[in-house]
């Protein structure tokens, strides 16, 4: 399953949800669901009972539901109960609420959304665009973070062009890529920058995500000349992309005094709308 992230705005309700490339398909966070349509100040005991009733009803429409790893309000990634589509409209049938017709209009509106954002891929930045910025990071974050998912598609376009395999040689190139340039492994820059499941990407500094970008279009651009054959061929394209942006970032070292590789993470990274001034270690 392909699963892309994102966050619908419902009313001042945030509704988490996944969309599945694969069978093209939204699911929903019936905890989400709930907080926007009822006023219980616990939608997770909310959901146990009413979870409960159904089931005791027989009702195994909504109650069959799919869990998925969702983020959390302390940015931590869990598991969430979902529904589908036709599950949403039946949960709304279940919980007594004035807003339920409106969230049934609101929930077609979303899903035409998708159909034209599938069509014009400009919509979907713009979607993303949106979703970071109700998460509260800042437009010069935001702009960079943009670019990169440019130039990592753009990388993984000529991986698959070359015959790579997602998943494991994606990840053992990336790893390669982000040693070199940042002298850490993803799994080391996460332990650095204290996250477990969590986006490397979306806990970069602006400083971190133009190296990485720079190495992974260097990364690129290197591989389009030299044309590799081999994973071994791929493994020397990727650290002298990576090599490049290494350069680049001792420089800047050098001549700021300040280092680029930052133990700052998402917390730190949506405190302001202005520039980032905490890029220090």
């Amino acid at each position: 399953m392909t699963q892309q992230n994102s966050i619908q705005i419902f009313e001042d309700s945030l509704i988490r949800s996944i969309w599945d490339d694969d069978i093209e398909e939204w699911y929903f966070s019936i905890v989400d669901i709930i907080s926007a349509l009822t006023e219980s100040p616990n939608p997770q005991v909310y959901w146990r009972v009413l979870k409960k009733r159904l089931k005791d009803e027989g009702n195994q429409t909504v109650t069959n539901c799919n869990a998925f790893k969702m983020r959390a309000a302390d940015g931590k990634m869990r598991k969430t109960d979902c529904v589908t589509t036709e599950q949403f409209f039946r949960l709304v049938q279940s919980i007594p609420s004035k807003k339920a017709e409106p969230f049934k209009l609101w929930l077609a509106e979303v899903a035409n959304n998708r159909i034209d954002q599938m069509q014009d891929p400009e919509l979907s930045i713009e979607q993303a665009m949106l979703d970071y910025k109700r998460l509260g990071y800042s437009d010069s974050w935001i702009n960079q973070r943009l670019k990169s998912i440019e130039i990592r598609k753009e990388l993984t376009d000529e991986w698959k062009k070359r015959g790579l395999k997602e998943g494991v040689e994606f990840a053992f190139l990336t790893d390669i890529i982000y040693k070199t340039w940042a002298d850490k492994t993803a799994k080391e820059y996460k332990q650095f920058k204290g996250l477990k499941k969590e986006n490397l990407r979306d806990n970069m500094t602006n400083k971190e995500l133009v190296m990485n970008m720079l190495a992974e279009l260097s990364t690129k651009e290197i591989s389009e000349v030299v044309e590799p054959k081999t994973l071994t061929d791929h493994q020397d394209v990727a650290v002298r992309g990576g090599g490049v942006a290494k350069e680049a970032r001792l420089k800047l070292e050098a001549e700021t005094g300040k280092k680029v590789v930052s133990s700052e993470n998402a917390k730190n990274l949506k405190l302001t709308d202005k520039d980032l001034k905490n890029d220090r270690i």
